[in-house]
């Protein structure tokens, strides 16, 4: 019940905050209605699955959010460099990156990790590897040897 309870209440502050609706009953009704609706659904799913996501935000995974934004910014760069370069020096590709997170969370924050950062894009999935799309061979250089998998690993290890 504390579950639901912290879920509508943060679904609706989202709302309020998103709309700015705070006055207008008909738009107020329909947002508590879909509220109702969002955690009705919620809690049905976690009833099939039996599998419940716990939100921790700690030292590590804001050291790693830290460490993915400086990442995002660099990448970034390189882009807008590729962009405005004369030659526009692209070279795409599709990479297999193996995936060495234990968990399902893991590999989810690995593949969306991937394709926040600018000029990689995972496309599949395919048992422990992701098929990504890099627009340069230096990017696919990256993801193959870079630390990105090893940085979401550690956060599963704890």
């Amino acid at each position: 019940m504390l579950h639901a309870s912290v879920l509508g209440a943060s679904l609706a502050a989202f709302w309020l905050l998103l709309s700015g609706y705070f006055t207008e009953p008909l738009l107020l009704s329909l947002g508590a209605v879909s509220v109702i609706a969002t955690v009705y659904l919620a809690l049905r799913t976690d009833k099939f699955d039996g599998e419940r996501v716990s939100l921790r935000i700690d030292l590590p995974i804001i050291r790693y959010w830290v460490w993915l934004l400086v990442e995002i910014v660099k990448a970034n760069i390189d882009v807008a460099k590729l962009i405005l370069s004369p030659t526009m020096a692209l070279s795409p590709r599709m990479v297999r990156v193996k995936a060495t997170q234990a968990t399902d969370v893991g590999v989810v924050i690995y593949a969306n990790s991937i394709t926040l950062t600018p000029g990689t894009v995972t496309i599949d999935i395919d048992d422990d590897e992701f098929v990504v799309h890099a627009i340069t061979q230096e990017m696919a250089d990256g993801l193959t040897g870079g630390d990105m998998g090893d940085r979401v690993t550690a956060l599963g290890a704890r």
